[in-house]
């Protein structure tokens, strides 16, 4: 259904989704973390939340306005008793009782008001509290000295300056329950990203032997971790038994179908050997000529060269050779570019006869053919150009097809039409392709990727 035909809420949820979806990781492993990780790391947010809120909010707001009332009481006592002319006594009292420091500064006036921190419950707590409890100008300082807090509060006379321990109006105990619960958490979690690893190691395990078995590669496999990635990796084992069994028995068939057959076409030959050579014999003989080349090509290209290993190959070599089987059809190879001597690991004899059809054609078709090697990111590049009158883009699929021989089209002249389609079946049995584009030298390029 198209975007726009969906109900308003439908299109925003489906625009959303594909956001996030652009957003967060491809990979299992990174997901099932997420999937680990997100729920712890929410439910801590709202534990530390209601912690801060609840908790260390309402202790620090009752401990402040403990300090601010014990404040208040020796502001009333300074101006209830004045017969205490040096505060002595109060000093006293609020030292041995209250566990306060206090100063009367006769005539001061209290400082310029400072910048206020950025996030601290106690400067918010303790000026709320001064000013609901004492109602007179005041100045606080609770970051100057970071065990001492100070207030400073007017008086007729002055100013009282009371200086106590952060600790008696702040909880300043509370940030250890929340390292303890943010140590336990990365532990826990440090635990089941290494659980997990070791669960995700036997996924990607058989990903990449898949992966390899499609590309013609053996690699030993052995079914590992939970019970169902297990059982997933003995049900590819058993569909790569059937399919080699399968190849086995359709190889052995093919071969005794062409046992057969060559022997018949062999009699033919001798057969007409024996006889006058007239021109009708000699056109006989190209006859069967012709079929014998058509029955090669088709058990090739039923047959797919699935009984070779992969080896690691020198691909200048290998193109080396196939420059020098072009020139042996008469055509004229300007060159054969590489960077460097790769090795790429695939079934040499293949990937040299996808790479031989594609060049015959390029010089049954052209005068002049150029070879091209190049490495990119995870893939190994053949180019081949010719400057022939090259295929229409609406056809250049359409080749591909066995059997499909159009008038202009790159398929075996006179032969059974299955030069292109070999090319491709052999290049995406090693996990590639085979494409084809317009040549820098006027004519037609075919590009093998080969993943490397």
């Amino acid at each position: 259904m198209r975007l726009a035909a969906l109900p308003r809420p439908a299109r925003i949820w489906r625009v959303v989704s594909r956001a996030v979806g652009d957003v967060l990781p491809k990979g299992l492993y990174a997901r099932s973390l997420i999937i680990i990780i997100a729920p712890v790391v929410l439910l801590q947010s709202v534990i530390a939340y209601t912690f801060m809120e609840r908790h260390w909010q309402l202790v620090t707001r009752r401990l402040s306005a403990a300090v601010t009332a014990d404040v208040a009481a020796l502001i009333d006592i300074y101006e209830s008793y004045p017969q205490d002319k040096d505060s002595e006594t109060l000093t006293r009292i609020a030292n041995d009782r209250l566990n306060l420091d206090v100063d009367i500064l006769k005539g001061a006036k209290l400082p310029p008001a400072g910048p206020r921190p950025f996030f601290s419950i106690l400067d918010e707590a303790l000026s709320d509290e001064i000013r609901r409890q004492i109602h007179r100008p005041y100045w606080i300082d609770t970051v100057g000295r970071s065990s001492l807090i100070e207030i400073r509060v007017s008086i007729p006379d002055g100013v009282m300056r009371v200086t106590a321990r952060r600790s008696m109006a702040y909880a300043s105990n509370s940030h250890i329950f929340l390292l303890w619960m943010s140590g336990s958490s990365l532990v826990l979690l440090g635990v089941a990203i290494l659980f997990l690893r070791n669960q995700i190691k036997p996924i990607l395990r058989l990903a990449a032997v898949a992966e390899s078995f499609g590309k013609g590669r053996e690699i030993e496999f052995r079914p590992r971790g939970a019970r169902e990635v297990r059982q997933a990796g003995h049900a590819f084992i058993e569909m790569k038994r059937r399919i080699e069994r399968a190849m086995e028995q359709r190889t052995t068939m093919l071969n005794g179908v062409s046992h057969d057959l060559r022997t018949i076409i062999t009699r033919f030959k001798l057969s007409l050997a024996l006889v006058e050579q007239t021109p009708e014999v000699e056109d006989l003989q190209r006859d069967v000529d012709e079929m014998s080349r058509m029955l090669e090509a088709y058990l090739a290209f039923a047959r797919g060269d699935s009984g070779e290993v992969a080896v690691p190959t020198d691909m200048r070599a290998l193109l080396e050779d196939l420059r020098t089987d072009v020139e042996r059809l008469g055509a004229h190879v300007e060159a054969v570019e590489m960077e460097d001597h790769p090795h790429v690991t695939l079934r040499p004899d293949a990937i040299r006869r996808c790479l031989f059809n594609l060049a015959a054609n390029a010089a049954r078709y052209g005068e002049t053919v150029a070879i091209v090697g190049r490495r990119e990111a995870r893939a190994f590049l053949v180019s081949i150009d010719d400057d022939g009158p090259g295929i229409a883009p609406d056809q250049r699929e359409e080749v591909f097809k066995p059997f499909v021989r159009l008038d202009d089209a790159r398929q075996d002249a006179g032969g059974s039409g299955l030069g292109l389609s070999i090319a491709r079946d052999i290049a995406r049995a090693h996990g590639g392709d085979v494409s084809l584009h317009d040549s820098p030298l006027g004519g037609l390029r075919a590009t093998v990727r080969i993943p490397a």
